[in-house]
């Protein structure tokens, strides 16, 4: 829903502060990249992280399907993981005498597609329709996926060994993309002190039901974003397309996707409205994945962005 006015909302209103506190406690250091994480989520999309193995990337997706009582599957990717081992197959049942369908990991609500990018494309395009439909079809039946369902893919930085890059299609699949990075000092000191963090993770208890995320998600979906919100989000796609400072701009889906990351962190901050300054916290991590840089053919360095960002008018 678009332009619908609602009641003011205050921070205590939000069921997500104390999500984002308990998650923090386990990742630390990391409570901007667990707000965003929380921010892909409301919006309705699914999130990917890059980054090298071993900085929580795994633990962070467990940490959110803990707290928000998600049923959790876990995919490692791995060349030789094949489309049917993700969505399922049908086995004949000799005392049924007919087929029995045996569905995959992809029917959960939290999926940990983890080191995607290690499959063969042929794999990797089983995520699509599921990413994009909330189904699947296995041969020639639509099976629907179950509500929320929220992917997080990881995958590691394309220079390392045996990797297949992620096509243009399906990094559009993703609403956000984040890279998590090392802890700063003082939390590192305190991960050597306290141990891996995964333990931490498995002690946590669901703070939120799950059935009531698809009710926060319309919630997100209503926060109002002015005609002036609106021109500005346009001026930012227009501005992709025509700056020549990437090889093509961004998406009216990725538009789309924009915005409603944009209600998703005015959300999170207790607010009923959207400001400029959430679309700006919001859109490097939407718009980054799916940009050329014209003069490196890469991905737009951070500095590019926050360039980029500066040069567009503020309503």
């Amino acid at each position: 829903m678009l332009n619908v006015k609602m009641p003011r909302l205050k921070a205590a209103d939000s069921p997500f502060d104390p999500i984002l506190s308990a998650a923090s406690s386990v990742i630390l250091g990391k409570e901007h990249e667990i707000r965003l994480a929380l921010a892909c989520l409301l919006g309705g999309g699914h999130l990917l992280i890059e980054d090298l193995p071993g900085v929580g990337k795994t633990t962070l997706a467990h940490t959110l399907a803990r707290l928000l009582g998600l049923k959790f599957s876990r995919i490692q990717f791995t060349s030789d993981l094949l489309p049917a081992d993700i969505t399922g197959v049908s086995i004949y049942d000799r005392n049924q005498a007919d087929f029995r369908f045996l569905p995959g990991p992809i029917f959960s609500q939290l999926i940990l597609a983890d080191e995607i990018n290690r499959a063969t494309p042929k794999t990797q395009s089983a995520l699509l329709e599921a990413m994009e439909e909330g189904q699947v079809t296995v041969e020639g039946e639509t099976r629907p996926l179950p509500d929320p369902f929220f992917v997080i893919a990881t995958q590691n930085p394309s220079h390392q060994i045996g990797t297949f890059p992620l096509p243009e299609s399906q990094l559009d699949r993703f609403l956000m993309r984040i890279e998590l990075g090392y802890p700063a000092r003082n939390a590192e000191r305190a991960l050597l002190a306290a141990g891996s963090r995964r333990e931490a993770a498995d002690t946590l208890t669901a703070l939120i039901d799950a059935a009531e995320i698809p009710g926060l998600q319309q919630q997100v979906a209503a926060v109002y974003a002015s005609d002036a919100i609106l021109d500005y989000v346009y001026a930012l796609i227009q501005g992709t397309r025509h700056t020549g400072e990437f090889r093509h701009g961004l998406s009216p889906r990725a538009g789309l996707g924009l915005l409603a990351a944009a209600r998703a962190w005015a959300w999170l901050a207790g607010r009923d409205r959207v400001l400029p300054d959430d679309v700006q916290a919001i859109f490097p991590f939407v718009a980054r994945h799916r940009l050329i840089a014209s003069h490196s053919g890469a991905l737009p360095r951070a500095e590019d962005i926050d360039a980029f960002l500066r040069s567009i008018a503020i309503p």
